[in-house]
């Protein structure tokens, strides 16, 4: 007998890379060595002081029992810090920032709050599949909404007036962008607070990628005047850090909405682990010259990525940011599927297909910089050969 599960599993599928990385890793037991291009895990090192702090912390004895569900002092002090020197935004840290053992739970916490059964859900028709799919999970009901590739793919402010009811709650913003890497802009976040005052909507900005490859001053939702009022912010140390599998992230906003948020989360989690807080201390004062090594070397990965994607016969944005490089197929491909199965089988590298991201991603393909370089040049030689 098998007890039938919840209506929420039928509602959504096992997340695409889990059943892809099912076949690289089938490959690579039957001996092939496979270039992994698709996921986004950072392969170099935290720096030195956080892995010092680490180790000096996990000896202490008091570093092993609960925690507060609201984080140490001192961690919530270094990512104030952090928000002052990166995007000159001023947080109370007592009261405007709530430690997440990383953004993704952050989307589920803010999602289990606001949401009833029946609200609806604005959603970037391209963008990280988890507010679509935690939304729905919620019972929430995921509206799409249109970004203009002509426009820097920002939202088309005039086609969201259509998509609001007095159903809708909230809206998912992501910029820089993921998966097309379009930069954040203070226009961009200005529309965007004026939109949700205006409609009475919760506007959550998910931003990981701001220090990775930025060609600016990093940009915060929550610097633009009045956004405290309708906005929240996560962030997160997994990409700009090296601490993909530390699970250290945040919540900022208003003392209100970090309360709300709270509720659900005391009843979800014990805390996050005393050493690791106080590494992520470290983490948060790495000077910027470190940031500016590891943006050297991303630079030199997409240059090798970008003569992939020449390889490829794709275009692409030169403007993006982030750790990743979108680029849309050359009409004389079939599909972005045919393309992905037939690379990963026959040349044995592994490509992100587009439409995971959305239906509007039919068309691209998206590369991680997440490989040393000579590994993406050895997959341009193996594409071209």
């Amino acid at each position: 007998m098998i007890i039938e599960t919840a209506r929420r599993t039928k509602q959504t599928s096992e997340y695409y890379f889990s059943v892809k990385l099912a076949e690289v890793r089938k490959l690579i037991a039957e001996g092939h060595d496979v270039i992994n291009l698709g996921i986004g895990n950072p392969d170099m090192m935290p720096s030195e002081a956080t892995l010092e702090a680490l180790s000096s912390a996990i000896l202490k004895p008091n570093a092993h029992g609960y925690q507060s569900y609201t984080g140490t002092p001192a961690f919530r002090n270094a990512i104030a810090d952090f928000y002052d020197h990166n995007y000159k935004v001023n947080l109370d840290p007592s009261s405007e920032i709530l430690p997440l053992i990383g953004s993704k739970e952050g989307i589920t916490h803010i999602s289990l709050t606001f949401l009833d059964p029946g609200d609806e859900v604005l959603v970037p028709e391209l963008g990280y599949p988890a507010y679509r799919a935690v939304s729905q999970m919620v019972g929430g009901v995921v509206k799409e909404y249109p970004l203009q590739e002509e426009n820097g793919w920002q939202p088309d402010w005039e086609a969201m007036e259509t998509l609001v009811s007095d159903k809708t709650k909230i809206m998912w913003l992501n910029y820089p962008h993921m998966p097309t890497g379009a930069p954040a802009t203070l226009e961009l976040f200005e529309n965007a607070v004026a939109f949700a005052k205006k409609h009475q909507i919760l506007l959550c900005h998910d931003n990981p990628y701001s220090l990775i490859l930025n060609k600016k001053q990093p940009i915060s939702l929550l610097s633009v005047e009045g956004a405290k009022e309708v906005a929240m912010e996560l962030n997160s140390m997994s990409k700009s850090h090296n601490m993909a599998g530390w699970r250290m992230g945040w919540l900022a906003a208003a003392k209100p909405y970090i309360n709300a948020v709270l509720t659900i989360k005391s009843n979800v989690d014990s805390g996050m682990f005393w050493a690791m807080q106080e590494a992520a201390v470290a983490a948060l004062h790495n000077a910027d010259e470190w940031h500016a090594e590891r943006n050297a070397v991303y630079q030199g990965r997409l240059e090798a990525s970008e003569a992939l994607l020449s390889m490829l016969g794709c275009t692409w944005d030169p403007k993006q940011e982030g750790m990743f490089l979108w680029g849309k197929l050359p009409d004389s491909v079939e599909s972005a599927e045919k393309l992905v199965n037939e690379t990963l089988v026959e040349k044995h590298v592994f490509i992100a297909p587009g439409f995971i991201f959305g239906p509007k991603g039919q068309r691209y393909i998206r590369l991680s910089l997440c490989l040393p370089k000579e590994r993406i040049w050895e997959a341009v030689e193996r594409i071209g050969g």
